[in-house]
């Protein structure tokens, strides 16, 4: 294994005995490592794992001088908490290595493209008026949604700004914006999370400038995490108002849009929208138990219609489908109603980046379920559920995976997509993950994961997906230059006389 190991990692190591030590006695770590200062090689302890061990290895060969230099200031860090990724963070690592060696460690760079529904410099909040839109993270860039929240804040014909918060960046455009729009008199409500795993001081910190600002701040519930991703703008309008409806798979996090994949639906549907105000209406009374039309809200509605949907594809029998993207699966009642589909002859597919508690392709019992992980670059988020196929599709996404978790003691949404176009997208998406042949793993009926056969032309799907991304970019820059090079082609021969 050793020999395997120093192959792998392209270097010999110093010690290779303290590696054995390592790997088959990691709990006598604490009686070996007494002194950080004493010597270099005990670091490898502190991660109790061959992880840390090679992490120690690297920084000690790489960064000798910078190690020793930093070494008395964090170690009491080091001891406390045994973490080398607190070493990584206070060393800096990308910054010293040598540019051609980050390079070859690092993926090439992307930049996140304008969307491909909509023209560069088009207004969201506009385009929203007239169709749905989509965007797509990290592919397309969060910038549209960001500033469709700002010109909110400044159009005189808002009323009011509705948000749920998560997770936020720790420097967020978002906090800012809406801060803007409480100062120019609007109306906004921020729903946030206190009780978000390892952000928790950072939406307090957030809460309290947004307070400050003017915003009214709901904290949510005691028993009950709010996981949902919505966001409602009110705009006066003759005859009435109307509303801007985004639900999105991902949080509103600036940074993480640039890792996760996630999906965000703005649309101008009367009927979601009246959804949308109806279910901030019932949080700020501590309503749970509200009723909607189009919207799938837990705890209440959400697993009871995804059920009855499945009931629907059952009856179909062999004409039945199920598509499902989400992270992970845990509730019992889901699987069993899977178990059922399959043995009615209903044809699953799901891609489950995660914890997947059904084990497909069992003879007489989920022999018509397939499960694949995909696991990339990006940080695979968003949840997409597909019933039926053509015309009588129904389709969502949603901020829930079908965990009892989520599904029975959060607070989610699944919106149900209406639009051809954005469909279409999804099934872009769908479609990528489906056939990716690379970073796809299959999991068998004995519930290890196997790679997919090798092809000629493999296919990885968030590079495919990549390469589409700037492709519309091109193409949508270019028909724009089209276009103006139309326009001033005709006012030359409008002014220009010859």
């Amino acid at each position: 294994m050793l020999n395997k190991l120093e192959k792998a990692l392209g270097y010999k190591f110093r010690d290779p005995e303290l590696l054995r030590m390592a790997l088959t006695h990691t709990s006598c770590a604490n009686e070996i490592y007494q002194d950080p200062l004493r010597s270099y090689e005990r670091l490898e302890f502190l991660g109790d794992s061959i992880v840390g061990f090679v992490t120690a290895e690297y920084l000690y060969r790489t960064f000798p001088k910078k190690l020793e230099g930093d070494l008395t200031r964090i170690r009491a860090e080091l001891v406390c908490e045994k973490s080398l990724a607190a070493v990584a963070e206070r060393l800096s690592l990308g910054e010293h290595l040598p540019e051609a060696r980050r390079a070859a460690l690092s993926d090439p760079p992307f930049t996140p493209q304008q969307p491909a529904m909509l023209s560069a410099g088009q207004s969201l909040l506009k385009a929203a008026l007239q169709r749905d839109i989509l965007l797509s993270y990290p592919y397309e860039s969060m910038e549209p949604f960001l500033q469709m929240i700002r010109e909110a804040a400044n159009d005189p014909s808002v009323l009011s700004v509705r948000i749920t918060i998560y997770r936020l960046a720790s420097k967020a455009k978002l906090v800012e914006y809406l801060c803007a729009a409480a100062e120019n008199g609007k109306d906004v409500t921020v729903l946030i999370e206190l009780r978000a795993r390892f952000d928790e001081q950072n939406n307090i910190d957030w809460s309290e400038r947004l307070e400050e600002a003017g915003c009214k701040i709901i904290y949510g519930f005691e028993d009950y995490k709010v996981h949902s991703k919505i966001c409602l703008i009110t705009r006066r309008e003759r005859g009435g108002v109307r509303y801007i409806t985004q639900v999105g798979t991902g949080n509103y996090n600036e940074k993480t849009a640039r890792q996760y994949t996630d999906v965000s639906l703005v649309t101008s549907s009367e009927s979601i929208g009246m959804d949308a105000a109806q279910f901030f209406n019932n949080m700020a009374m501590s309503n749970l138990n509200g009723r909607y039309n189009r919207l799938l809200v837990a705890p209440t509605s959400l697993k009871n219609n995804i059920l009855s949907l499945m009931d629907g594809e059952i009856a179909k029998g062999s004409d039945g489908y199920i598509l499902l993207k989400f992270n992970s699966l845990t509730d019992i009642d889901m699987i069993e109603k899977l178990h059922e589909a399959s043995c009615a002859g209903v044809t699953v597919e799901m891609i489950i980046r995660g914890i997947c508690c059904l084990l497909p392709g069992v003879p007489g019992k989920t022999e018509n379920i397939t499960v694949t992980s995909i696991v990339g670059r990006f940080l695979e988020h968003s949840r997409i559920y597909v019933f039926g196929r053509g015309k009588n599709e129904k389709m969502y996404i949603s901020s829930a995976d079908l965990m009892t978790r989520n599904t029975e003691r959060r607070v989610e949404i699944a919106c149900p997509i209406d639009s051809p176009a954005v469909r279409a997208r999804l099934h872009d998406i769908l479609f990528a993950m489906q056939h990716d042949t690379v970073k796809a793993r299959v999991l068998q009926p004995d519930g290890s994961y196997q790679k997919k056969p090798a092809v000629p032309e493999p296919i990885c799907a968030q590079d495919l997906l990549m390469q589409q991304a700037v492709s519309m970019a091109r193409e949508q820059a270019q028909h724009a230059s089209e276009e103006e090079r139309g326009l001033l082609h005709w006012l030359r021969r409008l002014f220009v006389k010859d």
